[in-house]
């Protein structure tokens, strides 16, 4: 096996790379993950995923991990409203009785990571281990981090995210602009602080559109709400308009400016107490990008396909990452790593390839001015006057 007497390094803790270091302690290899965050007691933000058949789902499958999944997976999270501007339902699921979770089930990120965590070895993950730089050391490398700690790997593989810093070692093709901005809102204890949004969720989710822009927020089980808003808008923007996402007056007037046709119901996300707020600018990595494999170094997830989160598709390809990437270490079939590496990374940058094509015509789909029409055609029958 490739990974016999490897030392190997992954860079990140998130979905992908947590995947991929359960995959590989499958078959004996010795891993290790390095992890920014503090401990794994910080809050997990972010947005439900919805796991995918072939993707997210065969992947919790190969890790022998699918039963805990389905323990903590929630089924009416995939629940959902859609809405106009002004907040009139237009479509309601909810009374449907056959769920959209058993095609595409849903789990809030922090169980699933915790489920991944809790399947590694002790002391797999090494937190409080912000990478800040690598370099050669025999026929590995020598990595380096903010905390002043050292560690030696034979192999290095980069799940650090869409702002990866291991990327650079391996690729210089730059992210491109998507047109599209979105800003993040995380609001806790939901229900309290933005009463009237939480309750039209029903327990799921709620996507609304008009006049080529788009808001989507869901429930979780802590009790609360991530939400996006997101328009086109050029490049830099919010750089030249100055906004201080730190003060949610100069948020909420940024937010009645570029959605001024929005109804003011919409204003309680952004002047509740709890608000903390997130500007996403959206990129993704040319459809054409490629790179000289190596024989010590690979990445995988959004470090390697950054793409806008339109079509749910970027946890899913990285935890598809994670198997593919295992089973051309393990399989046999591959004489060396540079083989193994080289197989991974041309049938990867392919699959991450249609899912960015996916995405960005998806996005296209939400941000145009008949955005509610079209979502309304997809669900046909059950369109609500």
């Amino acid at each position: 096996m490739l990974t016999q007497n490897k030392k190997i390094a992954i860079v990140g803790g998130g979905m992908g790379g947590l995947t991929l270091a359960r995959l590989l302690q499958l078959h004996g290899a010795d891993v290790s993950v390095y992890e920014r965050d503090l401990n794994r007691n910080i809050r997990v933000q972010g947005s439900t995923l919805d796991l995918h058949e072939g993707t997210g789902l065969e992947a919790m499958k190969r890790a022998g991990l699918l039963a805990e999944f389905y323990k903590y997976h929630r089924p009416t999270a995939s629940k959902l409203r859609i809405v106009d501007k002004g907040l009139v339902v237009k479509f309601d699921d909810h009374d449907d009785h056959v769920s959209a979770a058993e095609n595409r089930p849903e789990i809030d990120r922090a169980p699933l990571r915790d489920i991944l965590l809790n399947s590694l070895e002790e002391r797999t993950v090494i937190w409080d281990s912000q990478f800040v730089a690598m370099e050669k050391s025999g026929e590995g490398w020598l990595l380096s981090f903010k905390n002043k700690q050292d560690a030696y790997a034979d192999l290095v593989i980069g799940a650090d995210g869409a702002n990866s810093k291991v990327r650079p070692y391996l690729s210089d093709v730059k992210a491109m602009y998507a047109g599209i901005t979105l800003i993040e809102g995380n609001i806790y204890e939901a229900k309290k602080n933005v009463p009237n949004l939480f309750e039209l969720t029903k327990g799921g989710k709620v996507m609304a559109f008009g006049e080529g822009q788009f808001i989507g927020y869901g429930t979780k089980e802590d009790g609360s709400v991530m939400f996006v808003a997101s328009t086109k808008m050029p490049e830099n923007e919010l750089e030249k308009i100055a906004v201080d996402f730190r003060d949610k007056k100069q948020v909420l007037h940024w937010f009645k400016n570029y959605f001024s046709g929005w109804d003011s119901s919409w204003y309680e996300f952004f002047t509740n107490d709890s608000v903390q707020f997130i500007p996403r600018p959206q990129y993704y990595f040319p459809l054409d990008q490629n790179w000289e494999t190596q024989t010590n170094l690979t990445i995988i997830g959004d470090a390697a396909h950054r793409m806008p989160p339109f079509a749910g598709e970027g946890a899913n390809v990285a935890m598809q990452d994670a198997f593919e990437l295992t089973e051309c270490l393990t399989n046999g079939k591959h004489e060396t790593l540079l083989d193994a590496i080289g197989y991974f990374e041309k049938d990867m940058i392919r699959r991450g390839a249609e899912a960015t094509q996916e995405t960005l015509e998806n996005s296209d789909r939400m941000h145009s001015t008949n955005a509610l029409s079209t979502m309304l055609a997809f669900f046909g029958q059950s369109i609500k006057d």
